[in-house]
């Protein structure tokens, strides 16, 4: 393992959760695991992706978050921001995914998980299928497994006995899978005794969840490996790289599950609002003049034009009316055919749309990359209203993902209204958006009586129509990322 992989030596019993997943692990193995894998989930505190970049179809499958299989969804180089070229703001959670690990002599990788409802399963360790049509939780355990094996060109590999714990909320949008991907990815590396740095350990899991049809941007696995207790990160991408945003004492983040999951419709929503970017960055591309057929991402107008996100604020409002575009209108706004344009730009599950909201999309885009950096400039200049502050940004963060980006949904809505009337400074949506969390930042002076009234007002009054196992209320503090247990 590289020396920046942090390795730590611990007293397995004196680690209540360790040693129940080492008497499992006994019980279903009949032996020891020689060393234990974590890798955190993650919140995205402002400026949310979702994490369908690099290539030009995906599926998307993320069984372990709660969406279903789906037809390809069109992607480009990342949300509603980070495939749009800009930096977003995550911090790793407490929770995380848990792997006990023995390796074997036999060639014969078996996998277990702690609840009942994700089956046992084996294979060939050097015969490797991942059935994108099939979101079975395996596979995610499979991508990481594949990703280091296929970097360091391996053919012949070790067989492995894996129990695998989690205890991040399914269906959450807090990134279970790509925490399951890169504990696979970390398990993986340390079977083989290899090295990697954790920036290139998130760039081969990031690239291996296009085995399982999500391939992202890096974001998640980023968090997962870079976190470090007591800070988030922003994340910038192409080159990935990673910054410690310090966040403010006084406050906590609560995270709450809407128990609203993302399904397909939403998806087809999803589809239209990436194709709305790349068009919105044509149109205005061409507007000011420049080569706006290799255009595909709002950044690199604003890159290319060298002025500031203000400005490109300004430059929508001028290039780009409110009222939504007709093909026909786009069409004259390149001067392109309806052929051209639905052959060369449109990908074929948005050939059928016959409206696009290009001014909504770039607006919101513009001023949520804006967003981003005027939270990390709070966290840096720490003024004694900082908490204030940055609630704002997140309260306008959310105004735009529901008006402008129309990505909320009206329990994610309602959630953000409790939470604001019950003492959070701010409240917003993270994620994806049209189901999924909400993410908070709470006084700790009130954090008692805000989680109480929370669970009374939204999960209790809602019980009827909300599954019980979803309820999921719980405040975090950044955690730190991916980790090696060796037993003391």
């Amino acid at each position: 393992m590289a020396a920046e992989e942090p390795t730590k030596r611990v007293q397995v019993a004196e680690h209540p959760r360790l040693l129940k997943l080492k008497e499992m692990f006994n019980s279903k193995f009949g032996s020891t695991p020689k060393f234990y894998v974590r890798a955190p989930g993650r919140v995205n505190i402002i400026g949310d992706p979702v994490r369908f970049p690099f290539s030009q179809f995906v599926y998307m499958v993320d069984y372990m978050d709660g969406f279903s299989y789906v037809e390809p969804s069109p992607c480009i180089p990342g949300e509603h921001i980070d495939y749009c070229g800009y930096s977003v703001l995550p911090m790793a959670v407490e929770q995380d995914m848990l792997i006990a690990v023995e390796p074997v002599k036999t060639h014969t990788l078996q996998l277990a998980n702690t609840n009942p409802l994700y089956p046992d399963f084996s294979t060939s360790a050097n015969n490797i299928y991942i059935d994108k049509t099939k979101p079975l939780w395996h596979n995610y355990f499979l991508c990481g497994f594949k990703g280091i094996q296929e970097h360091f060109g391996l053919s012949k590999l070790t067989g492995m006995n894996c129990l695998v714990d989690g205890n991040i909320p399914p269906g959450s949008g807090l990134s279970s899978s790509s925490a399951l991907v890169c504990c696979a990815g970390l398990v993986t590396l340390t079977v083989l005794g290899m090295s990697l740095s954790k920036v290139e350990l998130a760039e081969i899991c990031a690239k291996s969840e296009r085995y399982i049809g999500t391939e992202g941007g890096g974001m998640d696995q980023s968090i997962s490996f870079l976190a470090e207790e007591g800070t988030a990160k922003l994340i910038e991408f192409s080159p990935l790289r990673a910054t410690d945003v310090k966040l403010p004492s006084g406050a906590v983040f609560v995270i709450a599950n809407s128990c609203v999951e993302m399904n397909k419709a939403a998806t087809s929503h999803f589809n239209v609002r990436v194709m709305e970017c790349r068009l919105a960055a044509k149109v205005l591309a061409k507007h000011k003049g420049l080569q706006w057929d290799k255009v595909l991402r709002l950044e690199e107008v604003q890159t290319k034009l060298g002025v500031s996100l203000e400005e490109m604020l300004l430059v929508t409002e001028d290039a780009l009316h409110a009222e939504p575009y007709s093909r026909e209108e786009i069409c004259r706004c390149l001067g392109i055919s309806l052929e051209e344009l639905r052959t060369q730009i449109l990908s074929p599950n948005t050939q059928d749309e016959l409206t696009f909201k290009l001014y909504q999309r770039a607006k919101h885009v513009y001023s949520e990359a804006a967003r981003v950096l005027q939270f990390k400039q709070v966290c840096e200049e720490a003024p004694d209203n900082a908490v204030q502050l940055l609630g704002e940004l997140m309260n306008q963060s959310h105004r735009s993902c529901r008006d402008m980006y129309e990505c909320s949904c009206p329990e994610l809505d309602q959630l953000v209204d409790i939470c604001r009337k019950f003492g959070a400074k701010g409240s917003r949506l993270t994620g994806a958006g049209w189901g999924g969390c909400t993410v908070s930042i709470v006084p700790t002076d009130v954090l008692s009586s805000f989680l109480t009234n929370v669970h009374e007002a939204y999960y209790q009054r809602n019980s009827s129509s909300l599954a019980l196992e979803k309820h999921s209320l719980f405040a975090t503090k950044p955690g730190g990322g991916a980790l090696v247990f060796l037993e003391a």
